[in-house]
């Protein structure tokens, strides 16, 4: 089985905001959906911030303010036996949450 990073962009979901308590809840539907299939391995959405940047070297600085780059608004990580299946996966959450889904298979680690 192949593990898949479903996440959106910040600034993806666009409805008004008296919309989100049904919107959560619709999401909130999917990943228990998604966990009774036992596919679900973990999401969440990301807080709206500057990131802090990590050099090799150990410096850190701060990172780009979310408005001038895209940057991840959400993810889910699904363990599903096709990138099919990830799609599928994709498209009710796509539906759930109003905005597109990326979809992208994870790197397999057999240390992980």
């Amino acid at each position: 089985m192949a593990r898949y990073l479903i996440s959106f962009d910040d600034g993806a979901m666009d409805f008004l905001e008296e919309d989100l308590p049904a919107v959560g809840e619709a999401a909130r539907r999917v990943v228990r959906e998604a966990k009774d299939a036992g596919v679900w391995i973990f999401g969440a959405g990301v807080e709206r911030q500057r990131a802090s940047i990590v050099a090799t070297d150990g410096t850190v600085t701060d990172g780009p303010f979310p408005e001038t780059k895209a940057v991840v608004g959400g993810f889910s990580i699904i363990e599903v036996p096709s990138h099919e299946d990830a799609l599928r996966w994709a498209t009710k959450l796509a539906e759930a949450c109003r905005c597109a889904q990326e979809v992208r298979e994870i790197g397999h680690d057999p240390e992980s």
